[in-house]
């Protein structure tokens, strides 16, 4: 743990965040980023007519279709609550699955029992598994912290892929702020031509069919021309993370996985084992330190709960991931090994979005992009 010289004063983030800044005050940039937020969705009365309106507003784009809305399901806490939530505002939700190959058994059982309960169809997009594990392998290989991200972004393709399928505007996001805080963008970044760049640079195989490539002109017609918009439900919903886990319980069986985003072993794998041995990136720290500005935990329970104890991973999770993909154990010393490396030596969109920061941030105001793209990447 760094010391206090080198930690945020008012969370727990510190100087192993490298692109971290502080302001007189002793504060870090994401808890700047964090209060923007916070400006922009107050919790209270005003909050709580501004989902309404958003309500309605879903509800009106899906009048007279099957679905409103789509939401995206992992079996974790997040997108579950998501779907209770988007059910019980009288929403009618397509739920969404991406397999990557990677589910555990409780997050399968998990979606399961939430999308039986509460009467809500299923679709599963199932990738290749050959295809999916040489992009994975490509990303490791890459040297970059973002050996995840090619999950993220086939999530995300999958899901606006569907909603233009389906006609549905709406895509609702279970990301919240106040519980996930925001990822350092020296920790995770990801854009359609920083995905394409790795695979074709470090993949074996020429293109991925299984699931949809979301290219840089894809996106922008859905966004602009189909008008298909993400919603950040669980900004808008008073969410405390200890009081989430005994509603899902009661109400869908929902049994917790151990740890964050533990419950696909690939993303157990990624953040318990490859992230702080080979970047020394422990991912705790956004998650405690969200909670901390969000209070629902002191930021000396944060810093203990981080300073205790190293990340712990086991060993039997670590073997499965590499012999799964397929990698020698001469191989994995030297994907360890390698120079560390970060989304700047690909080519990326990140010098675009920086030169469009002002239609960003109107786009961003006028609520056809989320905010955290200027927050983040453009201000």
């Amino acid at each position: 743990m760094s010391n206090l010289l080198n930690t945020c004063n008012r969370c727990i983030l510190d100087t192993t965040v490298t692109d971290i800044w502080f302001d007189d005050k002793g504060e870090c940039k994401y808890c700047k980023i964090h209060d923007e937020l916070e400006k922009a969705h107050p919790m209270g009365p005003t909050l709580q007519k501004e989902l309404e309106a958003m309500v309605e507003k879903i509800k009106k784009a899906g009048k007279n279709k099957q679905y409103d809305c789509i939401a995206g399901v992992s079996g974790g806490r997040d997108s579950t609550y998501t779907l209770l939530m988007a059910k019980k505002l009288g929403l009618r939700p397509l739920a969404v699955h991406f397999d990557n190959g990677w589910n555990s058994d409780i997050s399968v059982k998990n979606i399961k029992k939430a999308c039986e309960k509460l009467n809500v169809e299923l679709v599963t997009i199932v990738a290749d598994w050959e295809e999916f594990k040489d992009l994975q392998v490509a990303f490791l290989n890459s040297s970059t912290p973002d050996a995840d991200i090619p999950t993220d972004y086939a999530i995300y393709s999958v899901l606006y892929h569907t909603a233009n399928k389906e006609g549905i505007k709406y895509i609702l996001n279970g990301h919240s702020f106040r519980t996930e805080g925001t990822s350092p963008i020296s920790w995770t970044y990801m854009d359609p031509l920083y995905v394409n760049d790795v695979h074709q640079k470090l993949g074996k195989l020429k293109k991925i069919t299984s699931f949809p490539h979301m290219s840089v002109l894809k996106l922008q017609y859905y966004i602009w021309i189909k008008g298909i918009r993400e919603f950040r439900l669980m900004e808008y919903i008073d969410y405390n993370k200890m009081k989430v886990d005994i509603i899902l319980k009661q109400e869908l069986d929902w049994e917790y996985y151990g740890g964050h985003h533990h419950e696909n072993h690939y993303t157990k794998f990624f953040q318990s084992y490859y992230l702080p041995q080979k970047f020394n990136i422990d991912k705790r720290k956004t998650e405690l330190s969200a909670l901390v500005r969000s209070g629902q935990i002191t930021r000396e329970e944060a810093l203990h709960e981080v300073s205790s104890s190293p990340y712990h991973f086991e060993q039997e999770t670590v073997d499965y991931a590499i012999n799964k993909l397929g990698i020698s154990p001469a191989s994995w010393i030297q994907i360890m090994k390698a120079p560390i490396k970060s989304h700047d030596d690909y080519k990326t969109l990140l010098p675009l979005i920086r030169l469009l920061k002002f239609p960003i941030k109107i786009a961003t105001r006028f609520k056809i992009l989320p905010q955290i793209l200027y927050l983040k990447y453009a201000k």
